[in-house]
């Protein structure tokens, strides 16, 4: 039949064609013999599934004794600088071996593998035994080995690699048959595999066993064929191939795509060494199967098994093969320590001492009992155990899989060398935290959920407690700032599992040192307590119900109240709302008055009420002001300052008609006092329209002195001021200060200075603009008329009689009045739909003060809390405004509008007002003066010359905090502290800190 030879064929074999008769005439006979023969056909008793018998050409033996073409990851032998290899020796050979030799040099001959060479180098030719007794041709390399250029292609890690099995149920696996073979040498460096034999001199064509690159060269090759299948459903390492699927159809697709790669790629796998469709597989000394990892039972024989050691290469073979199993083996640092000391003597004949038999024995017993090892699960939240003891330190990975057992993935042990046996307790055990995480970075960095770390009380205390930081812990603390994690206490008694990973061989009478370590800000997490022991404790007393679901952890009254604290208070959960805190706790826990207890606590927990912002309409229903009868007979006065100097002025007195909506603009030189607040009226505003009944004003300091309302109260004017922190009650002049800003801006924005020409027309067009509200413009609704806007070149009329005019007036305004009704209503209407009614309120009633609009002493404003107090309710002043009592220390108006007030009010029989509104501590005396104890420093600064310090007092609240010169603070422990924390921030003098 007809064959269709490509390129790379006829490359290979260059044959001689007959073009005429369209004939190959000569070739190979290498090639006649094996690349046409028939396609194998599988055997009777061939392990290769039928799903897979169109692709047995991936099993070919023939295939494999091929020539492969020379790719792109062909390997490369470079040298040193300067380096020739060396000539070897010509080993002596057995009859037997002569033999071998000889079949095995016309082989590879014929395969095409080896050719003969000329080449200076040589390297000698030897064999060694097989198991089965047969002999293995070896070539000694090492020569050249040390004068090559080392490839450092990573090799892959096999135990995080296995992780990635996690959800596999599938298994098959793949030996490729002669896999160095199947690379070739790079063209040109042929001659420096050159090996000598007594039947001649040769060098490799492919890539020979031995060489230094060899694995790192074929590593990079197949994992370059795999790349888009490697960690999906492929783990390679070197010829050894692990195929993996979750399901039984999806792992033939995945077995079918594996093989036509190998047989695009010109690779093959030895049929008798593959197994398919396994629930259960050995792999690279693993059992795997979906249960876990565990360690392979002919290698655990053999460590049962193991002879007592008699010289130091013996001790050193059994170390090596018992460390492969390190990761099964709970606190193998500490129990193969007296044997690694051994090691370290250096001494060839051992001297074991009772203390190393021990041990000897301990590590064999404890392969015996080795546990299977979970799969990671990235979906389920992580536990880390740690503990640390004089000799070692130790962590388990664990992982809750349905409750309220925990299974292993992992263990980890380290034997303190000399240096950190010198740590404090303190520090061995951040020591221990921080090599657990390095150790299973790549599972609890970006975990998908916080992970706690179990560990004991003292050391616990050690962390808390602690003040300065050295260079070492400095770096820990930045590193621990990468992970998401809860410290949790568990005592001694109760962490067994971690403790025993430590303290197996501590002698009793090493005491602990005290030494500061970490500041409080330093902890990831603050510390929880696991409550389960306590718990089951608790069903004695009262057992759970029979209506409890089976899958959840009934909670006993006396304890429930420590539960909903817990779930809701700890950084894993983040203070949730009421329904996402009823799903946390429905995970695992159930009473019947799960919900009502939760509504509560979350509504009276005072984080949430003071840190999380309002998502209700604001309280207070809009509550317009009275309706005024005729013009300028209640007015609204306002500033806007700050404006670049004009004509000697900076300031406008914004001054608003509430009947007729008219304005008056009174640019001023600055920012006036009352008097001159007053003086500007009179002579502005009250010498043509008269006194008007009421000013409406907010509450700056002009208008709340006692000049202002003493002045009006003799000129029988009201004197409004609006609620604290709420310009809607003074709307109207807010509304005419945004306008006459809009105007300014539009005229003056390319000379700003000259914003005082332009007042006068803004005056001027902002009474002549109708007004929805009256639907006529403020010059009609006072003069009765409105005056041109342009020019008007038109005959004047005949001025009306006096009476005449009145009348037109009172018409007017009656008009103007009933629209002015309308429109309030209308605009109640609408405000209305975004507020609602406001709480019930009554005097003596406790509430929180919003910090909206409260200048709080705090670095930043996003982080500060929400809401200050409680408070008590002194009066009502409106029907939404009311007056608190506030601390003296706030220094601010106490009438607040409703919307910045939230109740604070507590469920039948919950007290919060002692916990939330403590008193304030008395003061100390020292040498005769007051003083009070400082919680901390926040900042530091320099006001003329003087170092000031930000002081949050204990006891207190943010609101009074306050600065104080540095020579006020006594300890001087707590500057110390914050220069430490803070080193950019100023200083004392001579510090090198920034002034």
């Amino acid at each position: 039949s007809p064959l269709i030879l490509g390129y790379p064929w006829l490359n290979l074999h260059e044959p001689t064609i007959s073009w005429a008769r369209g004939i190959i005439t000569d070739w190979s006979p290498h090639c006649h013999k094996h690349c046409v023969s028939p396609a194998p056909q599988p055997p009777t008793n061939s392990p290769i599934p039928h799903e897979y018998h169109d692709l047995l050409e991936a099993f070919s033996k023939v295939r494999a004794t091929q020539l492969p073409p020379h790719r792109p990851g062909d390997c490369a032998i470079e040298l040193m600088p300067g380096a020739v290899p060396s000539r070897g020796r010509i080993f002596p050979l057995s009859q037997p071996e002569s033999e071998a030799m000889e079949n095995y040099i016309k082989e590879e001959l014929a395969k095409g593998f080896i050719r003969p060479s000329t080449s200076p180098a040589s390297a000698g030719f030897f064999f060694v035994k097989k198991k089965d007794g047969g002999l293995r041709p070896c070539i000694d390399y090492r020569s050249l080995n040390e004068i090559t250029v080392k490839y450092r292609y990573p090799l892959p890690l096999v135990p995080p690699a296995l992780e990635q099995l996690r959800s596999a149920k599938y298994y098959s696996k793949l030996d490729l048959r002669s896999a160095y073979n199947l690379i070739r040498i790079r063209e040109g460096d042929e001659w420096k595999t050159a090996f000598s034999t007594t039947a001649g001199h040769y060098e490799y064509r492919v890539m020979p066993f031995g060489l230094a690159n060899s694995p790192s060269y074929f590593q990079a090759f197949v994992n370059d064929i795999f790349r888009d299948m490697l960690n999906r459903w492929v783990i390679v390492y070197i010829d050894d191939i692990l195929i993996f699927s979750n399901t039984y159809l999806e792992h033939i697709q995945h077995v079918r795509a594996v093989l036509k790669r190998l047989i695009h790629h010109q690779l093959y796998a030895k049929e008798e060494k593959c197994l398919f469709h396994q629930e259960k597989i050995s792999f690279l000394g693993y059992v795997i199967s979906p249960e876990g990892v565990a360690m392979d039972e002919t290698k655990v024989n053999a460590v049962r098994n193991w002879p007592q050691p008699k010289t130091l290469k013996e001790l050193q073979r059994f170390l090596g093969f018992s460390n492969f199993y390190r990761r099964f083996i709970r606190n193998f640092s500490s129990v193969a320590a007296p044997l690694t000391s051994m090691v370290k003597k250096g001494s060839a004949r051992l001297s074991w001492n009772p203390e190393a038999l021990q041990a000897f024995h301990e590590l064999r017993r404890r392969f015996s009992s080795a546990p299977v090892l979970k799969h990671p699960d990235p979906q389920l939240p992580f536990l880390v155990e740690v503990d640390a003891s004089s000799t070692g330190v130790g962590a388990i990975l664990s992982q809750r899989q349905g409750p309220p057992r925990t299974f292993p993935c992992a263990f980890f042990s380290h034997k303190l060398n000399p240096a950190e046996r010198n740590y404090d307790v303190g520090n061995r055990e951040l020591l221990a935290i921080k090599l657990a995480l390095e150790e299973w970075r790549h599972w609890l960095e970006g975990a998908q959920h916080p992970f706690i770390i179990l560990t004991d009380h003292k050391n616990l205390e050690y962390i808390r407690t602690a003040k300065v930081l050295n260079h070492r812990q400095a770096r820990w603390a930045l590193f621990f700032t990468r992970f998401q994690f809860t410290i949790s206490y568990r005592p001694g008694s109760q962490n067994l599992k971690a403790d025993a990973l430590s303290r197996v061989y501590e002698p009793d009478h090493a005491p602990p040192r005290s030494e500061t370590i970490l500041p409080p800000s330093m902890l990831i997490a603050p510390v929880t307590w696991d409550l389960m022991t306590e718990i089951s404790e608790a069903h004695s007393r009262d057992p759970p119900p029979t209506e409890c679901p089976e899958d959840r952890t009934y909670v006993p009254a006396e304890l429930r109240t420590r539960i909903l604290s817990d779930v809701h208070a700890t950084p894993s959960s983040g203070h949730p709302g009421i329904e996402a805190t009823i799903d946390l706790l429905h995970n695992r826990f159930w009473w019947p008055s799960l919900r009502s207890d939760t509504v509560n606590h979350v509504k009276n927990c005072v984080v949430c009420n003071t840190t999380k912002a309002s998502r209700q309409l604001p309280a207070g229903l809009l509550q317009p002001l009275p309706v005024p009868k005729r013009p300028w007979s209640h007015i609204a006065v306002d500033f806007i300052t700050d404006l670049p100097p004009s004509q000697g002025h900076t300031t406008i007195l914004s001054v608003i008609d509430r009947f007729s909506k008219g304005c008056r603009l009174i640019p001023l030189p600055k920012l006036p006092t009352a008097l001159e607040t007053a003086e500007a009226l009179c002579n502005t505003v009250f010498r043509f329209y008269g006194l008007p009944e009421d000013i409406v004003s907010d509450r700056g300091p002009q208008f709340t002195s006692r000049l202002w309302s003493s002045f009006f109260r003799l000129l029988g004017v009201n004197v409004s001021l609006t609620s604290g922190y709420h310009p809607e009650a003074n709307g109207q002049v807010e509304r005419l200060n945004q306008e006459l800003t809009r105007f300014l801006r539009s005229y003056c924005h390319d000379h700003q200075e000259n914003w005082s020409r332009f007042l006068l027309w803004a005056e001027y067009a902002q009474n002549s603009i109708r007004k929805p509200s009256t639907n006529l413009t403020p010059f009609q609704c006072t003069l009765g008329f409105q005056p041109p806007l342009f020019p008007w070149s038109g005959e004047p009329s005949d001025l009306p009689a006096v009476d005449s005019w009145m009348h037109m007036s009172e018409a007017t305004w009656n008009r103007a009045h009933v629209h002015l009704q309308r429109a309030v209503r209308r605009t109640q209407a609408q405000a209305n739909r975004r507020r609602r009614p406001n709480p019930p309120y009554e005097p003596g009633q406790w509430v929180w003060l919003s910090t909206r609009d409260l200048r709080l002493r705090l670095p930043c404003r996003k982080l500060s809390p929400r809401y200050v107090g409680p408070f008590k309710i002194i009066r009502q002043i409106t029907p939404v405004s009311f007056r608190l009592a506030l601390p003296a220390e706030y220094r601010i108006s106490p009438t607040f509008h409703v919307s910045l007030l939230k109740p604070a009010g507590a469920p039948d029989g919950v007290e919060i007002l002692e916990e939330t509104a403590p008193q304030r501590p008395a003061p100390l005396i020292i040498d005769g003066e007051e003083a009070y104890r400082v919680n901390s420093i926040l900042d530091s600064r320099r006001r003329s010359g003087h170092l000031q310090y930000l002081v949050d007092w204990e006891g207190f609240g943010p609101e009074e905090r306050s600065w104080v010169f540095a020579k006020d603070i006594l300890d001087p422990s707590l500057t110390a502290d914050f220069h430490s924390a803070h080193p950019d921030r100023p200083g004392p003098r001579g510090r090198g800190r920034p002034r």
